[in-house]
């Protein structure tokens, strides 16, 4: 008797909902915790079907599956809990954990189904979704931003380190300018110098031959010094920016062959400048001062490559897109382990002997050409070697 007592305290004490059914789903008994729950009186629930408590779309199934236990014996849901939508007398719908067991009692199969309310459980839930979405976001803007951070710096880290490229490119060039301006100008200037003295010394006794003879070697000195200084302002304007093309409609064989007439006048005693046009007669768009530049720079190479009996081939030429300026020569040639560095500044071919220049010429050539939308490429041997400028036609 105490047992029954305290089993009845209890059931009727626990928090959750307990109902017992009969085999049609009849209930015979509620808990007060059940009927506190589905919002009903005490009492209330008793006689009436258990699908009272359930939404329409799980009363035939909850039945069915008590059905199918009783003829096979297999149980669906009894034995075992699951989670299922429960029906308030308001109509309210709720989360719930429903777990069935059989009860045998007087020879009747019984079924006691324990309720328990999830509703606290399912917000929980949520707002640990809400709350891990939330930090979710937080991560991945905290990530965004250290991203945009390392980004940054690691732009600026590439900055640093190309203007450091940049400072250690210019400290050797400031080198290489030092050391081509003073071996490049020590020998003019010593002409000059001497040239000067010996006028000065030997004035009265020298004839008039003799004087012009060593004013042409000063002016020839001073020209090779004004050359030179005129290639250090050429670079020192293409590296920073000033120098601005001037494109305007050319008429390519008349300036050709005012070029040509000019470096005739420059030649060794024997050599030759042959000028063939090869069939263009059209103007096109260049910048005749940069253009002049380059190609009297060329033959200029030319010239002092070859001997005194050579020849100079200087061509124009068309293609559908493209109008090509070559010079070609007969000299010394680029030594293949020479050719990769030809157009980098200060450069010179091992080959060259006591021939002078700075090693800019071919540098400020390539670059002038490639401000004009050009190309300029070259093929050598020993036996020559041939230069090509390739220009749009439009």
């Amino acid at each position: 008797m105490e047992n029954n007592d305290l089993l009845k305290a209890v059931i009727e004490n626990v928090v959750d909902g307990i109902i017992i059914i009969d085999d049609h789903g009849s209930i015979l008994t509620a808990n007060p915790s059940a009927c506190i729950l589905f919002g009903y009186g005490q009492d209330e629930l008793n006689g009436k079907n258990i699908g009272v408590l359930m939404t329409e779309h799980d009363r035939p199934q909850h039945q069915s599956h008590i059905d199918e236990y009783k003829k096979t014996g297999q149980a669906r849901i009894i034995g075992k809990g699951r989670e299922v939508k429960a029906l308030k007398k308001d109509g309210l719908v709720f989360p719930a954990r429903l777990a069935v067991s059989e009860v045998k009692y007087l020879d009747k199969i019984l079924f006691a189904g324990v309720v328990h309310d999830l509703n606290l459980e399912k917000k929980a839930e949520e707002e640990q979704q809400v709350y891990t979405a939330k930090l979710e976001a937080i991560v991945e803007e905290r990530t965004g931003f250290l991203k945009n951070i390392v980004k940054t710096l690691e732009q600026a880290k590439d900055e640093v380190y190309n203007s450091l490229l940049k400072e250690k490119e210019v400290n050797q060039l400031k080198t290489q300018f030092v050391s081509v301006a003073s071996h490049e100008f020590r020998t003019p200037l010593s002409s000059i110098q001497l040239s000067a003295s010996l006028i000065e010394q030997y004035y009265d006794k020298l004839n008039r031959d003799k004087v012009l003879y060593h004013l042409n070697k000063i002016k020839s000195s001073v020209n090779y010094i004004t050359a030179i200084l005129n290639d250090f302002l050429s670079v020192e304007r293409i590296e920073s920016g000033k120098l601005k093309t001037e494109l305007k409609e050319v008429d390519l064989n008349g300036l050709m062959d005012e070029i040509v007439m000019q470096m005739s006048l420059q030649a060794k005693p024997g050599q030759r400048i042959n000028y063939i046009k090869d069939g263009f007669n059209e103007n096109i768009m260049v910048d005749d001062n940069l253009l002049k530049h380059c190609v009297f720079n060329l033959i200029s190479n030319a010239i002092k490559y070859s001997g005194e009996d050579g020849v100079v081939e200087v061509k124009t030429s068309k293609n559908e897109k493209q109008c090509i300026i070559s010079v070609k020569d007969n000299g010394i040639g680029i030594p293949a382990e020479d050719q990769a560095n030809l157009f980098e500044p200060f450069f010179r071919a091992g080959n060259i002997g006591t021939i002078q220049g700075t090693g800019l010429g071919l540098n400020i050539v390539k670059r002038y050409v490639e401000l004009m939308h050009g190309e300029i490429s070259f093929k050598s041997n020993e036996k020559g070697t041939t230069f090509e400028i390739s220009l749009p036609v439009a």
